[in-house]
Order: structure tokens, then sequence, then C-alpha cells
């Protein structure tokens, strides 16, 4: 059985700093695409970072490029996300997934071609 486990949410000030880390169990991820999604109360989920399975690419909703950043530690079996100078709409459930297909050559956006989802750890951020 396939599970997903982010931890590292919070509460944290604007300006501040989080580290979101999935662990992964049932599945060797190091052959996956994987991507971070968050949902915001009545908000659908978007896309906001994809890792690609050896780590050597990666893509960034517009609105995270130059404050997040994705990367994995495959011996780990673990993928992160690094956030900085977070505002008050970065707040949401975050949630990592891995991709479908093995060895993607593509990073995907789309959360319908992630397969395995975490449940998902909360940030807020709020002064």
């Amino acid at each position: 059985q396939v599970q997903l486990v982010e931890s590292g949410g919070g509460l944290v000030q604007p300006g501040g700093s989080l580290r979101l880390s999935c662990a992964a169990s049932g599945l060797t991820l190091n052959n996956y695409n994987m991507g971070w999604f968050r949902q915001a109360p009545g908000k659908e989920r978007e896309f906001v970072a994809a890792i690609s399975w050896t780590g050597g690419s990666t893509y960034y909703a517009d609105a995270m490029k130059g404050r997040f950043t994705i990367s994995r530690d495959n011996p780990k079996n673990t993928v992160y996300l690094q956030m900085n100078s977070l505002q008050p709409l970065d707040t949401a459930v975050y949630y990592c997934a891995v991709d479908t297909y093995f060895r993607r050559p593509r990073l995907s956006i789309a959360n319908f071609e992630y397969v395995y989802w975490g449940q998902g750890t909360q940030v807020t951020v709020s002064s």
C-alpha cells in the first residue's frame, strides 16, 4: 500500500519560511516525478511545483517562482518544499503527489496526472 505523509506545516508570520516534507512508503519514488499542490478554503486545488524523477528538472507555478524550492532525496524516499517569503495568500493545505507514469519525460501541472496523494499539511500565514 502506497502512503505519502506530509509534514512541516504550521503557523508562520508573513515573510517567514517553512520546509515541508513528504515521505513515502510502499513505493520507491526514484522513478517518478513528484508534485506539490495546495488548496485554499473555497478554492480548487492548484499546482505549486514539480520535480523530475532524477531531480534534474523542476517547474513552478508563476506565483511561487523565486520563493519556493522543490527538491528530493531519493535514498530517503522523500520530497521537500522549501517555502520562503510566505504571504497570507499562501495559506492552504499543501499536498504532495506521485506522477502516474514511470519516468514521465515531462513535468505535469495537472492533478489528474498524479495517482497517489498525501493527506495534506496545513500552512497558515498570519500575523
